[in-house]
């Protein structure tokens, strides 16, 4: 499922930065200007390398967009039916994107440049990005600090559980474009 029936014309330019974590997790994304909220958010979670388990929410100008609930009263705008460049003026350059409503991971989106897209190019796409995205349910940011001193002192207390929780290894330094673009592709976003 492609974000529009005609080819991408037109292109964003994204800096996504992960808020509170030190060193800075970020990726630079080139995504389709007439994007939909849903597939950004479906982008952001491969790029990111979260597992799409949460709630999430973007903020663009004063308004919030998200998922709405049926049983909760709410003032979030149903994302649904909504694209990023009809959301987006030139004086909204950067926005939020809040991931996991507990943990709180909360990302900060520039928008660097629009330009045209190159008509060979399969977008979305990232382009550029450093350090791999906290484990889900670590515990937001608090817990991800905890989570990596374990990891860093095989005699702490936690760490073999805690390696064991991530899978056996993690790598926070580590982060795979090439696996994030395949899965894009995969995905059809």
């Amino acid at each position: 499922m492609k974000t529009s029936s005609s080819p991408v014309t037109s292109i964003y330019t994204l800096r996504v930065e992960l808020e509170g974590v030190a060193p800075l997790i970020w990726r630079r994304l080139h995504v389709p200007t007439g994007i939909p909220l849903t597939k950004l958010h479906n982008v952001l979670q491969v790029a990111m390398g979260w597992t799409d388990s949460h709630l999430h929410r973007f903020s663009i100008g004063t308004q919030e967009y998200g998922v709405q609930d049926e049983l909760e009263e709410s003032d979030i705008i149903d994302e649904r039916g909504h694209r990023l460049d009809l959301l987006l003026d030139e004086s909204i350059r950067k926005f939020g994107y809040l991931y996991d409503f507990g943990d709180g991971w909360e990302h900060r989106l520039v928008v660097e440049s629009r330009s045209l897209a190159k008509p060979a190019w399969p977008y979305p796409l990232c382009v550029a990005g450093e350090r791999a995205c906290p484990p889900e349910d670590v515990g937001g940011h608090p817990g991800y600090e905890e989570f990596l001193m374990a990891l860093r002192d095989a005699k702490h207390e936690d760490h073999d559980r805690l390696l064991l929780w991530a899978g056996g290894s993690f790598d926070p330094e580590g982060f795979d474009i090439n696996a994030v673009n395949r899965e894009l592709r995969r995905q059809r976003l």
